[in-house]
């Protein structure tokens, strides 16, 4: 499938939350975690914001329907990327794989020093992918306070801690 990656623009924030939930789905593969595929969502306000504000791209087939988005913030001199949601129709097509060398590009270009996740320890889709591009699993005391308190964050809003890993890729 034919496909471009470009910046998200202040209209395609209403969008993004429809494509959220779609990715979400797949969660359902998983019963322990099927409940994220209800689970709330990021509203369009708040993807306007991080369209303002972070750094964030969409994947956009031939015929204009938007596939994908990644969101990313800087902080620490590390690109760390917040979320990458592929609707389920695109999975697979190489979406989230172009996300990501696209947010890649960026940090290299911007001369940071990394980029950092949180993800999943054991979804195929979540850790194995990212191991791919060369980002590797952060052991307890390589995580820093920053990405401690990303994973707090995420226990607290009910993600299971002991399936949840920081991963970076040093780019200096």
């Amino acid at each position: 499938m034919n496909f471009t990656v470009r910046r998200a623009q202040s209209a395609d924030a209403t969008a993004l939350p429809a494509i959220e939930r779609s990715a979400a789905a797949l969660f359902r593969c998983d019963p322990s975690l099927a409940w994220l595929a209800d689970a709330p969502v990021t509203d369009a306000l708040q993807h306007q914001r991080a369209i303002e504000t972070a750094d964030v791209w969409v994947t956009q087939s031939a015929n204009g329907e938007l596939m994908g988005f990644l969101s990313a913030i800087e902080v620490d001199n590390e690109l760390h990327i917040q979320e990458i949601s592929v609707s389920q129709q695109f999975q697979g097509l190489g979406a989230g794989r172009k996300l990501l060398l696209t947010a890649l590009e960026h940090a290299r270009k911007r001369e940071l020093h990394g980029l950092t996740l949180t993800t999943f320890r054991d979804l195929p889709w979540n850790e194995l992918f990212y191991r791919r591009f060369g980002f590797e699993t952060l052991g307890p005391d390589e995580i820093g306070l920053r990405l401690t308190t990303v994973l707090n964050n995420e226990v607290n809003h009910g993600l299971p801690g002991e399936r949840r890993c920081a991963m970076r890729l040093k780019l200096r």
